[in-house]
């Protein structure tokens, strides 16, 4: 994990995502970028070449003096930071970052359990999610020690979600984390123990996987099954799945991911399929 991508909009929630970045940085020799969307009012980003130039400059400014302020907290001394200001969406910035700067993850803020606000409010977190094609860890809290111990990764065990629990595998090991692999049984998909276990062992084999548990949680609901999973044994980390432009892979259906980032408690970071 060489470079880790931080969306900042200097609010406390951002911060506590740079905080978080910043011990994941020094423990893999990582580079951070900073980035700031602008997201100015409306008569200004739709104004002509003249109209809002002079407003325009001084919100640039303003971004670059925050900037400043920032990269002189003693967290960040001897790390390599790179900043920059974006003029787009949110979720359009940090993709072309993403891909410009060959991103390994993307660390974002929220506002806990009541949803996003500000820049990373409702649409704009479920575009990230949605369009990133890195992982994506939102961060809830300050983390003095971000020490993940219990990293939950919920996923179907299909064939399609390989590639995505293959990056889940190397962040936990990039973190030294153990995964403990969820299959949540629901009414409406119902299948015994031992057909769960027979699904979960079948992709397990080829995976060359290390450092796991398997376990199967019976719930009314996906979502319900991963957050009470994740209670009752004290997850650090809830990982998952996502298809991307297209949607929730499988099980992941409708809106399982975004339902899961505003009403978890804890960290959880999305893998594209």
């Amino acid at each position: 994990m060489k470079r880790i991508l931080v969306p900042t909009d200097f609010s406390i929630q951002a911060e506590n995502a740079l905080k978080v970045a910043v011990q994941i940085a020094e423990k893999n020799n990582s580079e951070i970028y900073l980035i700031h969307s602008l997201e100015m009012p409306l008569h200004l980003s739709s104004a002509g070449d003249s109209g809002g130039m002079p407003e325009s400059l001084f919100f640039i400014k303003l971004a670059e003096k925050h900037f400043e302020e920032l990269l002189e907290k003693p967290y960040l001394e001897d790390l390599e930071i790179h900043e920059a200001i974006g003029h787009g969406e949110v979720y359009d910035d940090i993709n072309e970052v993403a891909l410009n700067k060959e991103i390994d993850l993307v660390v974002m803020g929220s506002h806990g359990i009541s949803g996003f606000k500000e820049m990373f409010i409702g649409s704009n977190t479920e575009k990230v999610v949605r369009t990133s094609k890195v992982p994506v860890l939102v961060i809830k809290n300050e983390h003095e020690d971000f020490n993940i111990t219990n990293f939950v990764y919920a996923t179907d065990f299909s064939e399609n979600s390989r590639d995505s629990f293959k990056e889940a595998q190397k962040f936990a090991k990039d973190v030294n984390a153990q995964m403990n692999l969820l299959y949540v049984n629901t009414p409406g998909n119902f299948i015994t123990t031992t057909e769960a276990n027979n699904k979960m062992t079948e992709f397990i084999k080829e995976m060359n996987t290390e450092n796991y548990t398997l376990n199967i949680y019976n719930d009314t609901s996906v979502e319900k099954g991963i957050l009470n999973y994740a209670k009752e044994n004290d997850a650090s980390l809830i990982g998952m799945c996502t298809h991307g432009r297209q949607g929730i892979a499988h099980f992941f259906n409708g809106s399982i991911s975004e339902d899961l980032v505003n009403h978890a408690n804890r960290p959880v970071i999305t893998f594209k399929i």
